[in-house]
């Protein structure tokens, strides 16, 4: 758990809802400089201030541990983006270390604590840059043109692997730098394909750990002789496998959590000498999906994915034994990391506490708090718990998701349902901090349901594989007329009143529901998402085309583009009738802007509305606080409009 893969698809989505009726009179709110509102009415100040105590939450992720100080480095917003802080002591005051204007994405410590280091894209376009922090000041470690992505330092401290596309500006190449002489950098292996990334060095600082996504069940390790170049390949491209949260035990044993021999993913140990896997723990019906190791050797911490809640525990490597912190609440738990004197930081995620960092000691489970984030004067333990609804598909498949149900006692009656579908497609819904969306639930009484369609992870191999292709890519479309055929039976759904929104893939997604479905539906919102698959895998960045392939199909084979052009929602859009809303980002490395222009121009062609928000300053998804909170009101107004009152 040292670091999550640059590549890794899976995307946290904002969802959107509707007001109270808005005064015709009265004061607008400004739009920010950088969004462009096309026939999206103007934002009436009366709806900024009814929402104001959910618009100014925060949260506060665990990064890293400050080796020389036993400081925690978090990372959290107190003005437009999320930057770094350093925390003392737990529950003690943050001090902000980085003061850019785009949000910092990741950063890590030296092992001796002599340097940290971070990444930044611009405007959402994902090229980013390494910087050292000096004196308070960013230093640019790379070259500022090419895409870079900040990999794992030596046990040493003299080195830090990268990846960098400078060579072709495409792949990810792998190189060493001494980040006191960047100029220095050289490169270790020549890629060829997008997925290439350094992983981890070994012990003695002999050998690099590389990975390469291929496709989400297909990883392929190798392990490089660093003062050679000489690579092995440590896996067989005929038996396709995934792997989590590789990492070396200080005895030089390669650990790993992998399906390897199995449905779903276990923890154990890659011999480097036969290149088979070893497994060590098995949860049966559920992933492991990250781990790390204590730097004694004596403690792996391991997340089980439980239907989308986490479950923390900790191996012994003395007794064999499997303990679980119990003491953590019911949410998500991410990005966990031993410090060098064997305390374990996390985030963990859930609507009941908000996003927060804690730690926890390995010997006696004990819990400790770091950060308590401001969530706009309103108490956390007030929002809804989620329940897990499970169901059959149309061909038996179960299926399930997560109901956030507004408080019976306060919203009586039948409520309003919008359905929000996640993003990758290899990504889930899990029970997480809603933000924004409480305000959806707790004041309005809207109930929100997040559902996990054939293709979502945390579910093994096979479930996520059951999407792939274009002639098996409408069935995930067909499991959502599953989940609304189920939920338009639930007595406390008003059945009239259902709506569907998603980001990404979640943006086919919606498209698609609202041509299948239309009958059933009354609105949707689509964000960043795909109109065209054909249009989209000849104009997403090159880097990834390959990825893409895997998951929906090769539009240079006939018979494939022929179905994706069939299944895409563009070819179709003269059968959308019900109300459409889009959101963009201008630079979009991953869905790019012309896969919204040119669906809204297709709708509007056939008289229907088509709302559009576009950000010039933002990629796959608004990460700036102002255009974030335009981007919500904007579609409580859109809601209030053809959700609650419906209009046609």
């Amino acid at each position: 758990m040292r670091f999550g893969p640059a590549w890794q698809i899976g995307l946290i989505l904002s969802l959107f809802a509707a007001m109270p009726a808005v005064a015709e009179t009265g004061d607008i709110t400004p739009r920010p400089a950088a969004l462009v509102a096309d026939q999206v009415p103007d934002i009436p100040q009366e709806i900024v201030d009814q929402t104001r105590p959910y618009m100014e939450y925060r949260t506060a992720s665990f990064v890293d541990w400050d080796p020389k100080s036993k400081a925690m480095l978090i990372s959290t917003r107190f003005a437009e983006t999320r930057q770094l802080h350093r925390v003392a002591a737990p529950m003690g005051q943050r001090e902000q270390l980085t003061f850019a204007s785009e949000p910092v994405s990741s950063a890590r410590y030296a092992p001796d604590g002599s340097a940290l280091l971070f990444q930044k894209d611009s405007g959402g376009n994902e090229v980013h840059q390494i910087f050292a922090l000096e004196n308070g000041q960013p230093k640019l470690l790379t070259d500022g043109q090419s895409r870079n992505s900040l990999g794992p330092w030596s046990s040493s401290g003299k080195l830090l692997a990268f990846g960098s596309n400078k060579r072709t500006g495409l792949y990810n190449d792998i190189y060493l730098m001494n980040p006191a002489n960047p100029e220095g950098a050289k490169m270790l292996i020549a890629s060829t394909g997008g997925g290439w990334f350094p992983i981890d060095f070994s012990p003695d600082d002999k050998q690099l750990l590389v990975f390469n996504y291929v496709s989400v069940t297909d990883n392929q390790l190798y392990l490089v002789d660093i003062a050679g170049g000489v690579s092995r390949k440590l896996t067989d491209s005929s038996n396709p496998v995934a792997y989590e949260g590789l990492q070396f035990a200080p005895d030089g044993r390669l650990w790993a959590a992998s399906d390897d021999g199995s449905d779903v993913k276990r923890l154990g140990v890659v011999n480097l000498e036969t290149s088979l896997f070893e497994p060590v723990v098995d949860e049966k019906i559920w992933d492991i999906t990250d781990f790390d190791i204590s730097p004694d050797g004596r403690w792996i911490a391991f997340e089980v994915n439980q239907a989308g809640r986490s479950l923390l525990k900790f191996y012994d490597m003395k007794s064999g034994k499997v303990r679980t912190a119990d003491g953590l609440p019911v949410g998500v738990v991410s990005s966990a990391k031993f410090s060098p004197w064997g305390e374990l930081g996390l985030t963990l995620n859930s609507n009941q506490t908000g996003t927060d960092a804690y730690s926890i000691n390995p010997e006696t489970l004990a819990i400790t708090r770091w950060t308590r984030s401001e969530t706009g004067g309103l108490d956390a333990a007030d929002n809804v718990a989620p329940e897990l609804v499970e169901i059959e598909s149309f061909d038996g498949e179960k299926m399930s998701g997560f109901l956030y149900r507004p408080d019976p006692a306060r919203h009586k009656g039948k409520r309003p349902l919008i359905i929000s579908i996640h993003g990758g497609p290899e990504g889930q819904a899990t029970p997480r901090f809603l933000g924004r969306d409480n305000h959806l639930i707790n004041e309005l009484g809207i109930a929100i349901f997040y559902p996990n369609v054939r293709g979502s992870t945390g579910f093994g191999k096979r479930f996520v594989s059951l999407d792939n292709g274009p002639w098996r890519r409408e069935n995930s479309v067909l499991d959502i007329g599953a989940f609304l055929d189920h939920l338009r039976k639930d007595r406390r759904i008003d059945r009239k009143r259902i709506a569907v929104t998603g980001g990404s893939y979640g943006g086919y997604m919606t498209l698609a529901s609202m041509l299948r479905y239309g009958s059933k539906l009354k609105a949707g919102l689509e964000i960043v998402g795909i109109s065209n698959f054909v249009t989209f895998l000849e104009n997403t960045e090159a880097y990834r085309r390959d990825l893409r392939r895997v998951e929906y199909g090769d539009e240079r084979v006939p018979e494939q583009r022929a179905k994706l052009e069939e299944i895409s929602p563009l070819l179709r859009a003269s059968e959308i009738k019900i109300p459409l809303m889009v959101v963009t980002g201008a630079n979009d490395p991953r869905v790019p802007a012309s896969e919204a222009d040119q669906i809204i121009a297709a709708v509007r062609a056939n008289g229907r509305p088509a709302w559009h928000l576009l950000a010039e300053n933002e990629g796959h998804g608004f990460r700036k606080k102002a255009n974030a909170d335009y981007q919500f009101w904007a579609s409580l107004i859109f809601w209030q409009k053809y959700l609650l009152n419906g209009a046609k």
